[in-house]
């Protein structure tokens, strides 16, 4: 079933984490923080709206990186649950699509609460200092490819947020399965 957020509230600060990635290596935000930003994404690899967006996730994250933004992709889903979601699946699908940011794993799904994540993929765009300016989606694409001429509008709204310090006045939230909690 598809889930989406209600609201997100701007200019929060990133909560601290430090987990382990999928290449042997564990990374805090103090790692992967850009200097003009960092975008925190909350995927899994099973999910169809992941799937269908995680190649123009790719070369989004790839243009980010380049113009000086760090990028990281979580997966707090349960495994036990979802086991496609598991940490060595998390590997080879890191590997499958050429991830050149970490991918890391939430295990105690603590990363997830911390930051209000509610479906995968879900898109946090902070800025320089650490303040929530984005929540959204990537762009139009739900399960099925964007137009051709539609917007870019995660990679938009962190040059606006470098640029001005705001992110869009329009933020349009995202929209996935939800994350996978573990029992209580």
């Amino acid at each position: 079933m598809a889930a989406t957020l209600d609201h997100a509230v701007l200019d929060t600060q990133a909560p601290a984490f430090r987990l382990p990635a999928t290449d042997g290596k564990s990374y805090s935000l103090d790692d992967i923080a850009g200097k003009n930003g960092t975008v925190i994404a909350f995927i899994c690899n099973h999910c169809p709206y992941v799937k269908a967006v995680i190649d123009r996730m790719v070369a989004d994250a790839r243009t980010l990186q380049a113009e000086g933004f760090g990028f990281v992709a979580i997966c707090s889903n349960d495994p036990s649950s979802y086991p496609q979601d598991s940490f060595p699946n998390m590997k080879r699908f890191a590997e499958a699509h050429a991830f050149s940011f970490p991918y890391l794993h939430d295990e105690t799904q603590s990363v997830a609460r911390a930051y209000g994540a509610v479906c995968t993929p879900d898109f946090f765009g902070y800025d320089a200092s650490r303040k929530l300016k984005y929540r959204g989606r990537l762009d139009q694409g739900r399960t099925t490819p964007p137009p051709a001429d539609a917007p870019r509008e995660l990679v938009a709204a962190m040059r606006s947020i470098a640029a001005t310090g705001s992110g869009p006045a329009e933020q349009f939230p995202p929209m996935g399965c939800s994350i996978k909690w573990k029992a209580a």
